[in-house]
């Protein structure tokens, strides 16, 4: 699974369309009452955020060239519809792993 946050300075809301990486199949999900769903786009709020987290919306990955290890980064690319790609390193954290503050 992968954790983030993505913030909108803007003044208009823009939507998430798709993730991409090199190192295996992105996907989005969004948890509602304990139930996973793959979404094909997600809102990111005009002056907000879209928060990716443990049991709510994350990304899934699948299909990896290689298992991800502790202490490596995974790249991926987020795809909107509005504004231009991003490109994120995500670092690698243990499956245990619950950050203090944000993600």
């Amino acid at each position: 699974a992968g954790f983030l946050t993505v913030s909108n300075s803007g003044s208009s809301a823009d939507e998430l369309t798709s993730v991409t990486s090199d190192d295996g199949e992105v996907t989005m999900h969004e948890t509602n009452g304990g139930a996973m769903e793959e979404v094909s786009r997600l809102t990111v709020p005009a002056h907000g955020q879209l928060v990716f987290r443990s049991g709510a919306n994350h990304l899934m990955f699948d299909k990896l060239k290689q298992a991800p290890k502790q202490g490596q980064t995974v790249t991926v690319e987020l795809h909107f519809a509005t504004s231009d790609p991003v490109v994120v390193k995500m670092p690698v954290k243990s499956a245990t792993y619950v950050p203090k503050t944000g993600h």
